[in-house]
C-alpha cells in the first residue's frame, strides 16, 4: 500500500499506509489527522479537507476538476497547489505524498 505523509500545520507529522482506490481523505481520517476534518464525509460541500499537496507529488494526481477549482477558489488560504483531499484517489503513484494543511480548515 502506499505510504501518505501529513504534516499539520505545528509541523506533527503523520504517516499512514492506504489502499489504492480510498481517497486521501479517508486515509487521513482513519489515520487520525486533525487537520482533515472531512464534515461532509466526501461530498466536495464543505472545504475541510483542504490540503496542500507537496510540489513533488503534485504532478502524480489527476488535475482537479471543474467544481473543486471553483470551490477551491472560496477557500482564503488556497494556493496554487491547494487540493480537496476528498478528490484526490490514492494510487500507487502517490507512495511517499506529503500533504501540509492549513491552520483553519472550512
Amino acid at each position: 500500500m502506499p505510504k501518505l505523509i501529513f504534516v499539520e500545520h505545528d509541523g506533527t507529522t503523520v504517516e499512514t499506509e492506504a489502499p489504492v482506490g480510498e481517497t486521501v481523505m479517508r486515509a487521513a481520517r482513519a489515520a487520525g489527522v486533525a487537520g482533515i476534518v472531512g464534515e461532509c464525509g466526501g461530498g466536495m460541500s464543505c472545504l475541510t479537507c483542504h490540503c496542500y499537496v507537496a510540489r513533488a507529488a503534485i504532478d502524480r494526481i489527476a488535475p482537479a476538476g471543474p467544481v473543486e477549482r471553483e470551490l477551491l477558489g472560496c477557500v482564503v488560504t488556497a494556493q496554487e497547489n491547494s487540493r480537496l483531499a476528498c478528490q484526490i484517489v490514492v494510487t500507487a503513484a502517490l507512495d511517499g505524498a506529503r500533504f501540509d494543511l492549513p491552520a483553519w480548515q472550512g
